[in-house]
């Protein structure tokens, strides 16, 4: 159907409301200024607020920060606490070994403990300050092109008020052409923009493919004299138990304020077993004796979830394009071996921003002239930091002893290791097929190992990620043949999908008269973290943008 839009015009549009698109507008308007150049600037996200879908551990290294708002103190910068120690436990079934070497890229003394919703959101507030137009609820749906059909001319939003069958509602809002001469990409992991202009432009090409972990993560309030009351080290990392020594993953609990601490446990999704379920991990690291003593008597009060792209340096797709670059967790800014991305990301988009800055003083907006970012980050300390952990995903996803033979080498020479540059498998590809019958999979925790309190289960988790989405709306989950979900699959992997959603979105239902199986999908409760799209072994499954302002309401992760 034809439909007229509102278009509006700007200088350079940013697409996500995250650290990497927040320094970046923060820096460009600081150089403008600096300039005495007027540039019309806008940042649009597709959560309800700056910040309601911004996720991490989080420890923040204020390198970045110090750069970008060196008075970031005096600015009420809301940091939950400063790392005092750090603690490095390996955890067995029962047990566990504190290790007394912690590695040089996990040492984050003095480095600053905060929620990034909290602080993306005062990072938001910077920026409108500055003159930045700030959008929130506003999903980027589509790119636009220019005639040339290479050159990125702005991004059209989803339209609102749709019908399940598509069609406008009495309520219909059209989406608006967005128009920009620059156009920024900071959509975080798996950016479904990007995956587009990827398909289009091959800004991937040659490069390996990206791959992921899911992190689960929870706020918990504890009691007054908790473990933290007394231990001098507030920084606790784990890996072992509960996925053993063949799954890249582990844990984390980081003391906060007022008597809480974040806690959170990732999965990489190279991980082979199908029957694998990400929640039930997560329960089990809680559930550890060792973890269970520090978060005794405490309460659930926020949880939520999310990818993050490890791949490192061979996995970042080209820089810039005609009208376009890519930033943060999108182009694969991240240090995976400190586990750590804000201060990365933080540092891509300030970059880009002094390209684009140098595009405007040559009035060209061109792959060459905003290339100049590429050259940037090639010269930077950031692409050297990324740079030593090229191999380490590809080190974390052998298998016994070949593991750690990887992961010693590459320490020692700076991340080179055995092999300048070590293949990746995407993840979709890894599973192997199911041992036994679907109907022998069952959760690893009934009923009764949820408390409602501590221990909650997915749907509960959903609910205290402040969820919504409008029910009666197409499914922004796109399942291209649900045959092949509920017969091949079912037969060949068990329907993995029902174990590595988080947030209960898919259900297999069997007619009991007629024994036909089919895919019942619970689009409201997806907490956008993009799993499915990455993990499914078919590539049946396409994660789109639903109704700008709908997904988690995050205040605390």
């Amino acid at each position: 159907m034809d439909i007229e839009r509102e278009k509006i015009d700007f200088d350079v549009l940013f697409v996500g409301g995250g650290p990497a698109s927040l320094a970046g507008a923060i820096r460009l308007m600081q150089l403008a200024r600096k300039k005495n150049i007027s540039l019309e600037v806008a940042l649009i996200e597709k959560g309800t607020d700056i910040g309601s879908h911004a996720l991490s551990g989080a420890i923040m290294n204020p390198v970045t920060l110090k750069e970008l708002l060196p008075d970031f103190l005096e600015r009420q910068c809301p940091i939950e606490a400063t790392v005092r120690r750090d603690e490095f436990y390996f955890l067995t079934g029962n047990g566990h070994y504190r290790i007394p070497i912690i590695p040089r890229y996990m040492h984050n003394k003095g480095f600053y403990i905060i929620s990034l919703s909290r602080f993306a959101k005062w990072l938001g507030g910077i920026a409108e300050d500055l003159g930045v137009n700030i959008f929130p609820g506003f999903a980027g749906k589509e790119v636009l092109y220019a005639e040339d059909q290479k050159t990125i001319s702005g991004i059209r939003t989803g339209d609102k008020g749709l019908g399940k069958d598509g069609q406008p509602k009495s309520n219909f809002e059209p989406g608006i052409d967005l128009m920009a001469k620059v156009t920024v990409f900071g959509e975080g992991a798996r950016g479904s923009l990007v995956q587009d202009v990827s398909k289009k432009l091959d800004i991937f090409d040659n490069k390996m493919p990206q791959i992921f972990e899911t992190g689960i993560k929870e706020v918990i309030q504890l009691p007054e004299n908790n473990y933290f009351a007394f231990s001098k080290g507030n920084d606790i990392h784990t890996f072992g138990y509960p996925l053993g020594l063949s799954t890249p993953g582990g844990g984390f609990i980081y003391e906060i304020k007022d008597n809480q601490v974040a806690i959170g446990f990732l999965v990489g999704l190279c991980y082979q077993d199908p029957t694998l379920d990400l929640y039930d991990e997560f329960i089990k690291f809680k559930q550890h004796p060792f973890v269970s003593g520090i978060i005794k008597d405490g309460k659930v009060l926020e949880q939520g979830a999310r990818t993050v792209s490890t791949g490192g340096y061979f996995t970042i797709p080209q820089l810039a394009v005609d009208g376009g670059v890519f930033v943060g967790g999108c182009a694969s800014m991240q240090n995976t071996p400190g586990l750590k991305g804000i201060h990365v990301s933080m540092k891509s988009g300030m970059l880009a921003a002094k390209a684009i800055m140098e595009a405007f003083e040559k009035s060209a907006f061109t792959r060459e002239t905003l290339g100049i970012y590429q050259n940037m980050f090639e010269n930077s300390w950031l692409k050297e930091e990324i740079f030593e952990g090229r191999n380490f995903s590809q080190a974390l996803s052998k298998k016994g002893l070949m593991k750690f033979i990887h992961l010693g080498a590459q320490y020692f020479t700076k991340g080179r290791g055995l092999q300048a540059k070590m293949p990746i498998e995407e993840d979709y590809g890894t599973l192997n097929p199911a041992k036994g019958n679907a109907e022998d999979v069952r959760p690893v925790h009934e009923k009764k190992t949820f408390d409602g309190v501590l221990y909650i289960d997915k749907l509960t988790g959903v609910y205290l990620s402040k969820t919504m989405h409008r029910e009666d709306q197409p499914s922004h989950i796109v399942i291209h043949d649900e045959n092949l979900c509920v017969n091949e699959c079912f037969n060949t992997y068990q329907s993995p999908c029902t174990r590595f959603c988080p947030g209960d979105v898919y259900e297999i239902e069997t007619d009991e008269k007629t024994s036909q199986r089919r895919l019942k999908l619970n689009p409201s409760n997806c907490l956008h973290c993009k799993t499915c799209d990455i993990k499914d072994p078919y590539r049946n499954i396409t994660w789109t943008c639903p109704e700008g302002g709908e997904g988690p309401g995050y205040m605390m992760l």
